[in-house]
Formats: structure tokens, sequence, C-alpha cells
């Protein structure tokens, strides 16, 4: 009895004991939670191929894109798909390598096609595919035909990636009110917190992105997202030392974030340590190849650094790489635009991004300025009315009151500049043309009186030489000489012109009462 008891003891034991492959994933979680994504990935790698199932393999698909390994990543995800073909973060893995839409489409149709009620399915594949092609309008098409559908109305994967297509895309305003929708619908949402933390930087809204980052999280929960969140609102905040500590603890917990990247680089840039912010952009631009934000980044420091020929190369190849689309080809007529031989150039450029987006600020802005160059300052004033009532800024009421003040419409410039300063109150220029139309104004109300009373000097001056005339004539007739007596003549009332003038000139708000002066000593003479 006690051999038999004895012998069974064991196999219980064994059966209570958590599998190897467990105890590895387990351990593996463990180096992902302390960010020790090596020594997590080689735990894994221990486990032979033939024992690993659908969950090892997805994790260490996972695990070999985050290190920048493609190759193992697709062959993961491919493994993956073999075991679970409706696994939608590995089909997203695979389009986001660079895996063919139709290829993804062939290894799952088969057993999708048998399931009732997936009819979203394939738009949900060619979405992502557009997505990851660079296909923006299409993506964004397809994503909103996804959000119509009532399977997957307020769907938050599915608001994330539209929100993102907008943002790569560059309609900004659209990106953020998908994003803030999607965050809206999940306060602890990580994915896109970066994104919807960069537009909400670059269009100045700091209200809502001190409220970004949900307060009850703790240090230990933070992710790379909610880094570069915490560390945009201190960047807007002016905290420039502190936003790139937060950063950099962004890019140490996520190596390869692009966003992470772009932010230290643009900190970087604002500290004026151009050579570390170009490293820092141009790793983000080998990590994502065909975002706009680190070839931006790159030329301002070139320029910066006074390289012009390097970053016309990087503007050029930006053209290249991502399209002629209104960003790069503006960003390429900007840095021509600052070779006196290049403005013709680069005004065909702007004139060029105008007709791709004819609402693109920063193209507007640069081509005005050509056309002021030129001294065209009608085409420069029909551009910036035309976008006036399209979309009112600031900037381009201000831009307009310059104009106009140039070509002498006051009353207009001074309209525009008041609607500027309704805008943006301390806005500099605004005041400065607002300066101007005071100080013309009353040059010319000075320069008006002293026409007048240079006029009415002529004419008394005239009418006592007539006086003096006669009466030497009548003295002559008489036989005797006349003798002005003094206070009479035209010295006399010359300097009674003289000290009215002086007057008026030392105190141009009495003008009226000079003239009532000036008038009731004439008559009494």
């Amino acid at each position: 009895m006690m051999k038999t008891k004895n012998v069974g003891k064991p196999n219980e034991v064994h059966k209570e004991l958590m599998p190897e492959i467990d105890i590895k994933y387990q351990i593996h979680a463990c180096h992902v939670s302390l960010k020790q994504y090596n020594q997590a990935i080689m735990v894994l790698q221990s486990i032979p191929c033939k024992q690993r199932n659908a969950k090892i393999n997805m994790a260490l698909g996972k695990l070999y894109q985050q290190a920048g390994m493609e190759r193992s990543a697709i062959t993961c995800f491919k493994e993956v798909l073999k075991e679970t073909p409706l696994a939608l973060d590995a089909i997203e893995g695979l389009l986001s390598l660079g895996v063919k839409g139709v290829e993804v489409h062939s290894l799952v149709m088969e057993t999708a096609s048998v399931l009732a009620g997936m009819e979203w399915f394939s738009l949900w594949i060619k979405a992502h595919a557009n997505l990851h092609c660079r296909e923006y309008p299409q993506a964004i098409a397809t994503f909103n035909q996804l959000d119509n559908r009532a399977i997957l109305r307020d769907n938050v994967s599915v608001l994330v990636a539209l929100g993102e297509c907008y943002y790569f895309y560059g309609d900004y305003k659209n990106a953020i009110m998908i994003l803030q929708r999607a965050q809206m619908l999940d306060p602890y949402l990580t994915r896109g917190l970066d994104v919807l933390a960069a537009l909400l930087h670059k269009e100045n809204h700091s209200k809502e992105l001190e409220k970004l980052v949900p307060p009850s999280l703790t240090v230990t929960e933070y992710t790379a997202e909610a880094w570069v969140a915490i560390a945009y609102f201190l960047f807007n905040s002016k905290k420039t030392c502190r936003a790139a500590y937060f950063a950099q603890k962004a890019c140490f917990l996520s190596p390869r974030n692009v966003e992470a990247l772009i932010l230290k680089g643009a900190i970087l840039f604002d500290l004026k340590q151009y050579q570390e912010s170009v490293i820092h952009f141009r790793e983000a631009m080998q990590i994502s190849p065909y975002r706009y934000e680190p070839h931006k980044g790159l030329v301002d420091n070139y320029i910066a650094l006074r390289k012009n020929r390097e970053a016309l190369t990087i503007a050029s190849n930006a053209c290249k790489q991502l399209g002629q689309t209104a960003r790069t080809l503006t960003l390429y007529g900007g840095i021509l635009m600052t070779d006196p031989m290049g403005v013709c150039k680069a005004k065909s450029l702007l004139e060029k991004a105008l007709s791709h987006d004819e609402t693109y600020l920063p193209a507007v802005y640069l081509l005005a300025g050509v056309y002021e160059q030129e001294m065209n300052l009608k085409a420069a004033i029909a551009l910036l009315q035309k976008q006036v009532e399209i979309l009112p800024t600031c900037k381009l009421h201000q831009m307009l009151g310059d104009l106009l003040l140039r070509e002498r419409e006051e009353e207009k410039a001074l309209h525009h500049y008041n609607i500027a300063l309704n805008l943006e109150p301390n806005n500099r220029r605004a005041l400065e043309g607002l300066h101007r139309i005071d100080n013309n104004s009353s040059k010319m109300d000075t320069s008006f009186y002293m026409t007048v009373a240079e006029e009415l000097h002529d004419q008394i001056f005239d009418r006592v030489v007539d006086s003096d005339n006669e009466a030497n004539n009548d003295g002559l007739a008489s036989g005797g000489a006349a003798e002005p007596t003094p206070g009479q003549g035209s010295d006399s009332n010359q300097g009674l012109f003289l000290r009215w003038r002086d007057s008026a000139e030392a105190d141009e708000s009495g003008s009226d009462d000079a003239w009532t002066e000036f008038e009731m000593d004439l008559n009494s003479r």
C-alpha cells in the first residue's frame, strides 16, 4: 500500500506543475515589464520551434519587430496565421512590415469566408494595407466606411488608425478630432497618445494637453507614449530642460518610438544643440523614412547650421520619397527662397503646392512673400483675401494689413489689423502696423495745415504788396514819400504769420486756436 501511494504521488505532482512553455512565457512577460527586451527574446528563443504555439510566436514576433528584426518577425506572424487565421494583430504586423495586402488576404480569407458576419474583414485588411502603403486618402475613406458600420461603430482601434491616417496625411484638425474621440471612449488608451500629444502641441492647445495623461496612473504604469505626452506638455509650457528629461525616458523605454525621437530632436533644436538634434532626426528617418516630420527637422537644423546645400538635398529627397504633396513642395520651395537665384523656381513649386491643396497656409504665406519681393502687391493681396474667406487666421489678416498699408489703403489695413488683434491680442506685427497708420495720419494732418498756411501766406503777402504799391503811388502823386508806420506793411504781416506757424508746429492739437487768433488779428488790422 505504501509503495503504491509513493509511486502515485510524483505523477500527481507532475500533473499539477505548469508546463515548461508556460513558465518561459511568464519569465518573458516579467522581462518585458522590466523593459528588458533582449532577455525576453532570449527566453522565448530557447523554446524549440515545433513547441511554439500561436501565443509564443505572437509575442516573439512583436519583440522582433520592436528590435528591428523584420524578417524574423514576418516568419513568426505567418506561423500565427497558420494556427489562428483571424488574429488581427498578426495581420496588422505583417502589413506594417511591408507584406502586400493581397498576400495577407490569401492567407486568411479561406477561413473568413466560411464564417458569418465577417463582411467587414476584407475592408479592414484593405484599410490597413492602404495605411501602410501610404495611400492615405484611400485609407481614410475605407476606415470611415468601417466606422459607419454598426458592428465597428466607436471601435477604438479603428479610430486610432483613422486618426493616424489624418496625421500622416497632414490633416491635423481631423486627426485631433478623431483621436480625442478615441481618448474619450478609453481614457487609459496608450496607442495614439503620443500622436495626439504632438498634434495638440502643434496647434498650441495647452489645456487639452495638460489633461491628456490620466493622473491615476502610477509611475510604473507609464508607457513611452505617456512620457511623450508629459514631455510635450512641458515643452509647450516652455520648460524645455524638463521636457528633454522625459523625452529621454520615452526613448529609453522604446528606442524605436518615432514620436519620442522627433520630440527629442525638436527640443534639442529649441536649445540650439543642432548637431545632437540632427542625430535624433536621422534616427527617426531611418526607422520611418516615409514620415514628413524627420525631413522637416533635418532641413530646419541644416538651415540653422548654414548648410543650405544639405538642406536642399534633404528636401529634394523628401519630394521623391514622400511624393509631391503640398507639404514637401512647400518645404523645398522655402529653401529655394533663401537664394535670390532660386526665387523663380520656388514660386513655381509653391503654386504647384497650392494646386494640390489650396488651403495649405505655409505655402500661402511663402507665395505671398514671393509676390511681395517681385513688387506684385495686387497678386499677393488677392491671394491672401481668397484665403481669409476660406480660413481666417491672425497671420493672414496681419499680412493683408501690411500689404494694404503699402498700397496706401489705410482704412482697409486698419480693418485687418483690428481683426488680427481680436484673434491674437499680443500680435506684435499687427500692433506695429497700427502705430504706422497713426504716424502716417499725424504727418498727413501736419502737411495739410502747412499747405493751407502757405497758401494763405501767399495771398496775404500779395494783398500787402498791392496796398503798399497803392500807398506809394498816392504819396508820389502828392509829392511826398510815404513811409510805413511801425506795425504795418509786409514785415509785420510776415511776422504775424511766422508766429502762428511756429505755434502750430509746436502744438498740433492747438491748431484750431491758432487759426482763430490769426483771423482775429487780421480782422483788427
